[in-house]
């Protein structure tokens, strides 16, 4: 007789670990950064070519200063997690010493 179980716990009943959601916010963390340099150095190559559609940097800067505000703050609350969540884990990844 052949019971049909699923072979994982379903996600309601599941609970999530601490150290599973520091690795998950620690390797989106880790992509945002990632984007955040690959962008600025594309757009560092491409120099003006990017604000063309702006009749002035003081217009660009004046119409989303809120958002370059926002995305300076938010790159560096990801790069203050993802370098202490880095150190946690390779004090975690040391181990014991006895």
């Amino acid at each position: 007789m052949k019971i049909n179980r699923p072979l994982s716990p379903h996600l309601t009943i599941y609970k999530p670990q601490l150290t599973s959601t520091f690795s998950i916010f620690h390797r989106i963390s880790g992509a945002f950064l990632a984007a955040k340099v690959l962008f600025s150095l594309l757009f560092w190559k491409i120099g003006d070519l990017s604000l063309t559609f702006y009749y002035s940097y003081s217009f660009f800067f004046f119409v989303f200063h809120w958002f370059i505000i926002l995305l300076v703050n938010l790159t560096f609350l990801a790069f203050c997690y993802h370098m202490s969540n880095g150190v946690r884990h390779l004090w975690w990844d040391r181990g014991n010493p006895e």
